[in-house]
């Protein structure tokens, strides 16, 4: 559906060249709801506009739905843009236009009939729940209403591409998952692919299914959203599923565990699917001669499937805690020691 190929983006900015994309190949299937994170200066945003061309690559390809736009002319890119709708962080509205009229912009720069435009224009209204604010003006609205206007406005052309940057980064929480919820509706009921690009690890949780990690311009890890959440392979994507999934060992914990006497290993184990709800540490303490102290951890979800990350502490003699550890190995649960201590 969009394909990268080897695409770089440099800017001149004071004489200097800026490498904003480094080569990056990625692919976004139909259907996705594909996020691609990463810090302030990443690339996310010089990725998202290259989609549409609002920038132009210094190189590479962009296929969208197998048309390479950088071969299309100035018509066929206007036509192609057609397919594309653009959820912006700030809204982009017009306030001296009614909703009705912000809604309505695309189809009429599309020359579409009036009649056409009024039953367009009200059907996505009704759709984001805002029919009855049609001839309010953007300064009568909150944040959320705003967005559901920019959400409403790029559907007008009946795209099969969304693309959002950073569409919920000025929202409050309640607000932003309405709008994720929303977003998730449209990629369902109308089978619209989403590009969101964001720096909130929490969207990408939310609703996408994939997601890619960008850093310095290139794509430094990708999967899907349960691949990447329960197994990062790089540092970045690990800092921002911590900021998530709260796993990591408080300092008041570390301490407490430091001042215990004896031998105890602390673990940290994950719990995919079905284990997620199986008593193992139950069994832990009937079948071995060791005490099992749950330190940190929770239970979430992650794409409908039960993941379970829990810190734990054992405590025992050297051969007990071997023993558990072999009859860990043999479940359906990944095991990894963070600390062992010994006084």
């Amino acid at each position: 559906m969009i394909l990268f190929q080897d695409v770089r983006k440099v800017y001149e900015s004071s004489g200097e060249q800026v490498h904003a994309l480094n080569g990056v190949d990625l692919h976004i299937k139909k259907g996705d709801i594909f996020g691609v994170i990463g810090f302030s200066g990443a690339g996310k945003s010089s990725l998202i506009r290259c989609v549409n061309l609002l920038e132009r690559p210094t190189s590479g390809k962009v296929i969208v739905d197998g048309k390479d736009l950088l071969s299309l002319s100035t018509k066929q890119v206007r036509e192609a843009k057609k397919d594309i709708g653009m959820i912006f962080q700030h809204f982009n509205l017009l306030n001296s236009k009614t909703v009705f009229d912000n809604v309505a912009i695309p189809l009429r720069l599309a020359k579409v009939s009036k009649q056409e435009i009024t039953t367009r224009v009200m059907e996505l209204l009704e759709f984001v729940g805002l029919n009855e604010k049609a001839n309010n003006y953007p300064d009568q609205l909150s944040g959320g209403q705003k967005q559901r206007v920019g959400i409403a406005r790029a559907l007008a052309t009946k795209p099969s591409i969304l693309l959002c940057d950073e569409a919920t980064s000025a929202l409050d929480p309640q607000t932003t998952r309405a709008i994720l919820q929303l977003l998730k509706k449209i990629n369902e009921e109308y089978k619209i692919t989403i590009l969101i690009i964001t720096h909130e690890m929490s969207v990408i949780r939310e609703i996408c299914n994939r997601v890619a990690v960008i850093e310095g311009g290139k794509i430094i890890e990708e999967g899907t959203v349960f691949q990447v959440f329960s197994s990062p392979k790089t540092e970045t994507a690990r800092s921002f599923v911590s900021s998530v999934m709260n796993d990591q060992l408080p300092e008041a914990v570390k301490r407490l565990v430091e001042n215990v006497e004896g031998i105890q290993r602390v673990y940290r184990i994950h719990f995919v699917g079905e284990s997620a709800g199986e008593p193992l540490f139950s069994k832990l303490a009937k079948k071995f001669d060791l005490h099992v102290n749950v330190l940190f951890g929770n239970i979430t979800e992650l794409q409908g499937i039960p993941y379970g990350n829990l810190i734990v502490e054992f405590q025992g003699e050297e051969k007990e805690i071997n023993r558990a550890l072999m009859y860990i190995n043999q479940q359906e649960v990944l095991i990894k020691e963070v600390t062992t201590h010994a006084s």
